[in-house]
């Protein structure tokens, strides 16, 4: 863990911020430069724990095996066999090897990840603190909130992924929710929507002719050296701008050069996949065993195809059939093997703690419609929706800055102001 000391020269508030990061599985001391720049440590101290099994835990539970896979996937069709094969191999490869060194892969879970942080404020003897969580982070900071309330002076959370409704197949819905929001503000923007009339039926028609003939292409990475072999189909296509590579406001660009003929930004996008600068650093094995013992039981691959039926109609199937961002999840947690925690992680937090709950827009990993699912539980919150921003809200959005300065300030009355005429930046025109 790492102290972050306030930047305020004068006595900061003797109450921190404690940092609970997204993932799981992702280094958390890699984000302090963006809570800094965000202002986290202000006024107060900035606490960062890094969540049990991360980089510098012992045991650490990176997973090597899967960074080699990923680097190899860019030349492989998305969601095909050849790349099931490969990536399940490598899952069981590093399972076997914690597992051989004494790892009990059912001891990393929220509800342990959660008794930590209670831990922790303990041990620093701080008799109140403020939590910040986003993404899986905020998973993590309800279900803290629910099981150790005790010295939570405030709670801010950002891209919100409730832990009652967290579940596989809820990926495609924030996915289409995401991109509706950015085609939708196109279409708002009078130069966006003359050039770019129709992007719901030109990501369709991409996604079905990449799929039916993928492209493979010889590109160099963005990060520069050898061009390297990059296969371009509709699953890659679907999860590139899921993972807003590009950036949105070049998403209608790139749609309309694919389109016609030139795949370039994708294809560059995924090219950048083969170069994995952190073997090793990223939790795969936190990763599978939340994932596999909380978001996955109860549900399968076929609710899996029904949920992206339902929320991209006419797409083919071999594409609706893997979970935005997580492929051969399913197959994966069932070599993971890891007991069932649904029943135990599946509840809502009710709470009167002031809460300041975060979305983008944007967001196509955590729709902002599932902040709804914990707004109503928490008697003390303020919701703000942040127009044109994605998933992690705070560091890309001065105006979330402000609000979290505010709340952190004044919990139970944050000046919102800033966000009422936000909107959009202008999307990249493109001459035709």
């Amino acid at each position: 863990m790492a102290v972050i000391p306030a930047v305020t020269p004068a006595k900061p508030a003797q109450d921190p911020v404690v940092f609970m990061a997204g993932g799981p599985g992702g280094d958390t001391f890699d984000d302090i430069p963006f809570l800094v720049d965000s202002g986290l440590n202000k006024d107060r101290e900035l606490i960062i724990m890094a969540q049990r099994g991360n980089l510098y835990d012992q045991p650490n539970l990176a997973c090597p095996e899967i960074d080699r896979f990923n680097a190899q996937a860019v030349g492989l069709r998305y969601g095909a066999q050849p790349a099931q094969q490969l990536m399940l191999k490598a899952v069981k490869e590093c399972r076997d090897r914690l597992v051989a060194d004494g790892v009990d892969l059912s001891a990393y879970n929220t509800t342990e990840n959660a008794a930590d942080f209670a831990d922790l404020r303990k041990a620093l003897d701080l008799p109140r603190w403020n939590v910040y969580g986003y993404s899986y982070g905020s998973d993590l900071a309800l279900t803290y909130l629910r099981l150790h309330p005790e010295g939570i002076r405030a709670f801010a959370i950002d891209s919100i992924t409730p832990p009652q409704s967290a579940v596989l197949p809820w990926g495609w819905s924030s996915a289409a929710e995401g991109i509706d929001n950015i085609f939708e503000a196109c279409a708002a923007q009078p130069a966006c929507k003359d050039r770019y009339p129709d992007l719901p039926r030109m990501l369709t028609e991409q996604v079905r002719k990449l799929e039916a003939q993928p492209l493979t292409l010889d590109v160099p990475p963005p990060s520069g050296g050898k061009p390297v072999k990059t296969v371009l189909d509709g699953g890659a296509l679907l999860n590139l701008i899921v993972a807003f590579n590009p950036r949105p406001k070049d998403i209608p660009a790139a749609l309309d050069e694919l389109s016609n003929g030139n795949p370039e930004r994708f294809a560059k996008a995924r090219a950048a996949g083969s170069v994995q600068k952190k073997v090793g650093e990223f939790a795969h094995g936190l990763t599978n065993s939340v994932l596999c013992s909380e978001l996955a039981p109860g549900y399968s691959e076929s609710d899996v195809l029904d949920a992206g039926r339902k929320a991209f109609p006419g797409w083919p199937d071999t594409v609706l059939a893997q979970v935005p961002q997580l492929p051969f999840q399913y197959p994966a947690c069932r070599i993971w093997n890891v007991p069932d925690r649904a029943s135990v992680q599946r509840v809502a937090t009710i709470s009167s703690v002031p809460a300041l709950v975060i979305s983008g827009t944007f967001d196509a990993k955590t729709g902002m419609s599932w902040a709804r699912d914990v707004i109503r539980d928490l008697s003390g919150s303020t919701a703000v929706q942040i127009p044109g921003i994605g998933h992690w809200v705070v560091p890309q959005s001065p105006c979330a800055q402000r609000v979290l300065a505010s709340f952190l300030a004044r919990p139970t009355a944050p000046d919102t102001g800033c966000v009422d005429d936000l909107e959009p930046e202008p999307f990249t025109i493109i001459p035709k």
